[in-house]
């Protein structure tokens, strides 16, 4: 008989960011296929808990059966080290790294060296550590993790109607990312603020509360610029609005410094759309040659060409848009992680 499955998440499970996505999806998924899996949550304090905070993640880890399969979201697990250790004996912790903490782009060199320190205890006490992209594995190089307690369980993607566009001008420009450091949005409003024509209008879906300094610069970046008329800044879409938003779109974007995977890619490319990015994570496995034109990250004067060239040239985006339509049919569905995860969890469930 399998152990039952707890995943510990800080805030709110609903939450429309990448990593919650594939959790929710994960739960679901493994819920659908006969696992007992319930939820606790934490302080969304996290990754920089309060003592308040910390005290209550103590109380829920204390509060779990022995031999309990533990799965613990990358922003807690690698913030709660001495938490992780004190309980590695009696639980069976996996850590869900999405992003490890001290790779997060924007900190200052102290607070990285903290979280390194802290992540890598962590994840030293853990039984088995699930990274969501292959890119992550170099990440976590120094914290000298056993390759064989490492395993890679990439995100699936829902199938998606192709867009149908806006079928006229201005060219309708979407990109969904929280704006935070690691996103580029400034590198890319500022090259779009470059780009010869006038005929593009850009949608920005994303949380503008996560991060308040890089939502309030900006927000100032585009009013300096003066393309506030042409920039609209959504903050967090419901799902049928965003739905709405892909639906009305010609280009997705996304200026991204650093991805472990790039699911808001993977979700464009699902609706057939081309695609304008950054060469990090899974982008460039997931757009290949023929659906979209990737730059590195940073490269402003690349990324106004690119931007250039999707704007200006209509033959060039039915190009990439063709290019995105046989994509999406070889996209990695959500059972096959699913499918992953449980086996992953069933390698430790008797140790």
């Amino acid at each position: 008989m399998r152990p039952p499955v707890a995943l510990v998440v800080p805030g709110n499970l609903d939450a429309r960011t990448g990593g919650y996505i594939y959790d929710r999806h994960i739960v679901d998924g493994l819920r659908a296929t006969g696992w007992v899996v319930d939820v606790h949550q934490l302080d969304d304090g996290f990754p920089r808990p309060s003592p308040a905070a910390t005290q209550h993640a103590e109380g829920v880890m204390a509060g779990l059966t022995a031999g309990t399969l533990t799965l613990i979201d990358s922003l807690a697990v690698g913030a709660m080290p001495a938490i992780i250790e004190r309980h590695a004996g009696r639980l069976r912790i996996v850590a869900l790294v999405h992003l490890p903490l001290a790779a997060d782009v924007g900190l200052d060199v102290r607070a990285a060296a903290q979280f390194a320190a802290d992540e890598g205890r962590a994840l030293s006490a853990a039984a088995l550590v699930v990274i969501t992209g292959k890119e992550t594995r170099s990440l976590l190089a120094p914290y000298n993790l056993r390759r064989d307690r490492v395993v890679i369980i990439e995100p699936g993607t829902d199938p998606a109607p192709l867009a149908r566009g806006s079928s006229g001008s201005p060219v309708q420009l979407l990109t969904v990312a929280t704006l935070n450091p690691g996103k580029g949005h400034i590198d890319l409003v500022t090259a779009l603020a470059q780009v010869p024509s006038r005929n593009w209008q850009l949608t920005c879906a994303g949380s503008l509360t996560r991060h308040p300094p890089t939502a309030a610069g900006v927000q100032a970046t585009v009013r300096d610029l003066r393309i506030d008329d042409r920039v609209s800044l959504e903050g967090e879409l419901d799902a049928a609005t965003l739905a709405d938003r892909y639906d009305r779109s010609d280009v997705f974007v996304l200026a991204t410094r650093r991805e472990t995977y790039g699911m808001a890619v993977a979700e464009a490319l699902a609706r057939g759309l081309p695609i304008v990015s950054t060469v990090t994570g899974a982008i460039p496995d997931l757009v290949g040659g023929a659906a979209g034109l990737l730059v590195t990250p940073g490269d402003i004067p690349a990324l106004i060409d690119a931007l250039t060239r999707v704007i200006d040239d209509r033959e060039e985006r039915a190009r990439l848009a063709a290019g995105a339509r046989r994509v999406r049919q070889t996209l990695p569905a959500w059972d096959v992680s699913v499918a992953k995860m449980a086996a992953a969890l069933d390698s430790i469930s008797h140790g």
